[in-house]
């Protein structure tokens, strides 16, 4: 059920967009990377993370309010369901160790892939955490990004901002 190959295949049924699809792939990545460090099931982290904005495109002020709607009639466990709505910030419950993480690479993956593309050779492999600290201090740099929820989201991990960068940073090589 939460084998990639089926969650892409859901995911290309509600997303389109290319950057909406190159997101996914960089949070499902993330969250498979964070799932081996933790020694966790690393083909469901990876599926919640690939799936987390399949409503986005077809509700996109009211995400992640309609993902029950599009995935329970697929099959999706309620629980599957939930850990992905968990990741937006209003979530009032409290949450796992996966759905902290969800809510800690969202934002994240997008930042450290921004701060690649900025640079000359556009390679994760040679950004530093320090690059990347330095972009987010600099408020004009994606300045969509709200850098409290990026701290917050290490915060939620229990790492250091520059940590979680470089644990996100290893991710998007090693699975993107």
């Amino acid at each position: 059920m939460y084998s990639k190959e089926k969650c892409l295949e859901t995911l290309n049924q509600f997303i389109s967009e290319p950057h909406l699809i190159k997101h996914s792939l960089a949070v499902g990545a993330a969250m498979r990377y964070y799932a081996e460090l933790y020694g966790e099931d690393v083909e469901y982290w990876q599926a919640v993370g690939l799936l987390h904005d399949a409503d986005f495109e077809k509700f996109p002020d009211e995400h992640p309010r309609h993902t029950a709607e599009l995935l329970a009639p697929l099959g999706y466990a309620e629980q599957f369901i939930a850990d992905i709505v968990s990741h937006c910030w209003e979530w009032d419950a409290g949450r796992s160790r996966l759905q902290k993480t969800l809510a800690a690479v969202d934002e994240m993956t997008g930042f450290v892939t921004a701060c690649a593309l900025v640079r000359p050779d556009k390679s994760l492999e040679n950004l530093e955490v320090k690059s990347v600290m330095k972009k987010l201090k600099d408020k004009a740099f994606a300045r969509a990004v709200d850098r409290d929820d990026l701290r917050a989201g290490a915060a939620l991990l229990e790492l250091l901002v520059e940590e979680h960068i470089e644990h996100v940073r290893l991710a998007l090589i090693k699975y993107v």
